[in-house]
Formats: structure tokens, C-alpha cells, sequence
């Protein structure tokens, strides 16, 4: 299996670094293909502009989506962003590892996917009508390929929770597993959360790779998340909309989960 991490941290020597290095290492030894974006390393560029094409498609104004679209079709794209492009291309498998930084990513891989998420090879692909609202959640691009989110948090787990003070760590991370990974296509795997980072001393980094180790080698087998496609009949047309008598009993974002443990159509 082809194996693509992106890592964002920028300390080598953090616990986040040397997961990395084990994971790298684990993966090699299963036989699977690994390649890195290591962002911080690579000084990536996080800020889509004007200059992430070498030929504009208009000159008078910044229109991000469409100088996106023209510069994927016309091959006019910053090298930088075709690379890692043709790394999502070439993998099975996308892990993306980041400590949990004001509920969210770091900017720096939030930025990666506003620019390699090209308009017409991450989005703004298939029929665009009252009755279809094009290739996505679900369907797309990147359709066959896996995802899996390695977090590191500082809190507890409990801190977490649904009744936690940050709020669910599902939810935090929906708009990443869903909105950004399943939205073209990626089938998610539930993710790998590893909590109180400050407090992991030699032994527990241990059985944190243990348990790492465990996620790793069921990647090819592990359940993903049941996110209900938008184009198999769960969502009125237009109005994209959850059909009445889903999810009934269910609130937030998992209605948008179709657990057969709680359907009760």
C-alpha cells in the first residue's frame, strides 16, 4: 500500500516528530510505500495567491477558484502544488498527523489543502443541476482512497467528551474528516487521538506506539466513518437537506452519520 503522511509541526524532536518517525519506520517494516510532506520541513507556503500560477487567467482582479481551475487545466501551476498533487494521486493512503492547535489544524496544513485542492481535482468536478450537486461527499476525485487523522491533544480525554468544556472531539474534527477529506471522495477511518501530551513520560510513550501500531497495521481493514453520500437519495434536492425520518433521533453533525446502531427508519 502507498502511504502519503502529512505531518505539521514544526519541532523535529516533539513527541509529534517521533511519532512520525515510528510510524514511518512501522509502516517500512509491514511493506508498505511511505512517503512524507513534512510542511514545516518543507517550508511550505500556506497562503493561496496569485502567484501559485505562473500564467493568470485574468489580471485584473484575484479570483481564487477560477485561477485554481485554469492553471490544474492549462498545467500552469506552482511545481509545488502539482507535487503534492501527484502524491495524493499515487497514495492508498493519507494519514494526516497535527497537534489539535485552537480546535483545529495548524494553518500551515490548512493552508496545503486550500492550495492542492485545486478547483476540478478536489472540487467544483461532476453535474451541477437541481437534481445532481456535482461529484462530492461521497463521490469525486480521490474516490478509492483512505484517510486517517493522528491528533495529538493537551487536554484530557474527558475534556472531550460530549459533555467536556471543548465540546466533542468528533465534532471538532468534522469539518476536517468530513468537509475536507470525504468531500472528495475519502473514505475516513475513525482517528487516532492521543491525550494529555504533556504528561507522556517514556512508558506511556511506549504504549502510545503500541496503540499506534495497532491503528497502523488495520489500516487496510479498519470501518470508516458511515458518512451518508450526497447523491444516494439521504439529501433533498436541492436543498441538500437531510430527508425527513433520518436520523431522527440522532442531533448535530451525526445526523450526517448513517450508524445502523442508531437508524431507526
Amino acid at each position: 500500500m502507498n502511504v502519503l503522511i502529512v505531518y505539521a509541526h514544526p519541532e523535529p524532536k516533539s513527541l509529534n516528530g517521533s511519532l512520525k518517525d515510528f510510524s514511518v519506520r512501522h509502516l517500512q517494516a509491514a511493506g508498505h510505500s511511505v512517503q512524507v510532506s513534512d510542511l514545516y520541513g518543507m517550508g511550505w507556503k500556506a497562503v493561496i495567491d496569485a502567484s501559485d500560477s505562473t500564467v493568470r487567467a485574468r489580471t485584473d482582479r484575484f479570483e481564487p477558484a477560477m485561477e485554481s481551475m485554469a492553471a490544474f487545466q492549462n498545467q500552469t501551476q506552482a511545481d509545488d502544488i502539482t507535487s503534492e498533487q501527484e502524491k495524493l494521486v499515487w497514495a492508498d493512503m493519507i494519514i494526516l498527523q497535527f497537534p489539535l492547535w485552537w480546535y483545529s489544524m495548524p494553518a500551515i496544513l490548512k493552508g496545503w489543502f486550500e492550495r492542492v485542492y485545486a478547483c476540478g481535482f478536489a472540487y467544483g468536478v461532476g453535474e451541477h443541476s437541481d437534481t445532481r450537486w456535482g461529484d462530492r461527499f461521497g463521490e469525486g476525485m480521490l474516490v478509492g482512497k483512505r484517510a486517517m487523522l493522528i491528533v495529538t491533544a493537551g487536554g484530557w480525554e474527558s475534556h472531550y467528551s460530549e459533555r467536556g468544556v471543548n465540546g466533542s472531539m468528533n465534532d471538532l474534527l468534522f469539518p476536517i474528516q468530513h468537509g475536507i477529506l470525504f468531500y472528495p471522495g475519502i473514505e475516513v477511518l475513525p482517528p487516532h487521538v492521543i491525550y494529555r501530551t504533556g504528561k507522556i513520560d517514556e512508558t506511556r510513550f511506549s504504549e502510545e506506539c503500541e496503540a499506534l501500531a495497532a491503528r497502523l497495521d488495520a489500516l487496510e481493514t479498519d470501518k470508516p466513518i458511515a458518512f451518508r453520500h450526497q447523491n444516494a437519495g439521504d439529501y433533498d434536492m436541492p436543498a441538500l437537506t437531510l430527508r425527513e425520518g433520518l436520523s431522527v433521533s440522532k442531533h448535530g453533525f451525526d445526523i450526517h452519520i448513517n450508524d445502523d446502531e442508531f437508524e431507526k427508519n
